[in-house]
């Protein structure tokens, strides 16, 4: 149990989980990780015979992590201290782990969820909105992310490297299960009201907008690769149509300065996808993300090399367009030139240009970010 300040209802929670393990015959230590309590929670807890862990960096997942590190059973459940979760009903939990789960999720929403128990906006809102969006991005076969109660075998959980220190835990845990291929399963549970006279720790937009940046930043390709695709796609097929002329609809007319903003969507949406494969690369090298096939297939073939060539072609191509706009100047004297014609020269040799210098570098990183101990890419596993 994660304990900030919990001595209203720390006692309750303790009690209620002493009933579970003597009903059940479980042989089992209660653990309160307490995050820096200043209300005596740690002596209520010890003087009811749990074990207390001091965990001195602040925050949810911080306190989690801490309690988790030294437990010594070989399966975990999970819950808040503030009394709105029944440990008195954990068999359930228990029993689906026992059957080879790795990972058992409450989920409230096919529970119950008594009055006064969750406002409005979480019920409704932001539970919902966020769980959507975990299975678009990561396809968890959860219905609640975010349920508090849950259980757990401690190796599989420890095997994952979890590091959110904030209320962003609670996703982290099941993303990279999801990830990684556990085994996960889900129980109804009650969600009573909260049984402390004080605020909660959670902060409605705060911590909703962790739990919205981490799935962000932990699926490059929903934060970079398909933005950054559906951007250079539209940039070049509107700037292949204004490169033949300009283009009118209805009163509006489209021209070179509309064809320069389509480069520059070029050059971004290039950047993106190039960022969309750093990341990728750079977490499975790390472990935050499982090896991935298409990585390795794509790899297997498109090298170091690859990219050089790739890029001296472009390269060169946007210094063959640069000569013939100096030609096309030269033709008039070197004076003035008539934007509408140079423009549509100097503008895609400056996009290609632009582009092969970074898939040369790009390429380079790449490499560099992927050499392994044996001083192979080490792409070519993930």
């Amino acid at each position: 149990m994660p304990c900030l300040n919990e001595a209203e209802t720390l006692a309750i929670c303790i009690r209620k989980a002493q009933v579970a393990i003597a009903k059940e015959h479980l042989v089992a230590e209660i653990i309160i990780a307490d995050n820096g309590s200043t209300d005596g929670s740690q002596l209520i807890a010890r003087e009811l015979g749990a074990r207390v862990v001091e965990v001195p960096r602040r925050g949810y997942g911080s306190a989690l992590l801490g309690g988790i590190a030294v437990a010594q059973g070989e399966l975990v459940i999970m819950g808040d201290a503030d009394d709105s979760y029944d440990f008195t009903a954990i068999a359930p939990l228990v029993n689906k782990l026992r059957e080879g789960y790795e990972l058992v999720m409450g989920n409230r929403f096919t529970g119950s969820i008594e009055d006064g128990a969750m406002v409005w906006s979480h019920r409704w809102v932001g539970n919902p909105a966020l769980t959507r969006l975990s299975e678009l991005f990561f396809h968890t076969p959860v219905g609640d992310m975010h349920c508090g109660l849950r259980g757990f075998r401690k190796q599989a959980i420890d095997s994952l490297r979890l590091r959110a220190t904030g209320m962003e835990f609670a996703s982290e845990m099941v993303i990279k299960a999801s990830l990684r291929g556990l085994k996960i399963a889900e129980l109804p549970v009650t969600l009573r009201p909260d049984g402390r006279s004080r605020p909660p720790h959670l902060r409605t937009w705060r911590d909703g907008w962790r739990h919205l940046r981490f799935m962000l930043l932990f699926s490059p390709r929903w934060l970079f690769l398909y933005p950054g695709i559906a951007l250079f796609a539209i940039s070049l097929v509107l700037g292949g149509l204004l490169e033949t002329g300009p283009k009118r609809i209805g009163l509006v007319q489209f021209d070179i300065h509309t064809l320069l903003f389509m480069g520059f969507g070029c050059l971004i949406g290039f950047q993106l996808v190039v960022f969309a494969v750093f990341t990728k690369v750079f977490a499975m090298n790390q472990g935050f993300h499982p090896p991935n096939p298409t990585y390795r297939t794509l790899f297997r073939y498109i090298k170091l090399e690859t990219g050089l060539a790739v890029g001296t072609a472009m390269l060169l191509i946007g210094i063959a367009g640069v000569i013939v706009a100096v030609h096309s100047w030269q033709t008039s004297g070197f004076g003035v030139l008539d934007p509408q014609l140079t423009m549509r020269e100097i503008i895609p040799a400056a996009v290609l240009l632009t582009l092969g210098v970074q898939t040369i570098f790009a390429s380079f990183f790449l490499s560099i970010l992927g050499i392994d101990d044996q001083g192979d890419p080490a792409v070519t596993a993930g």
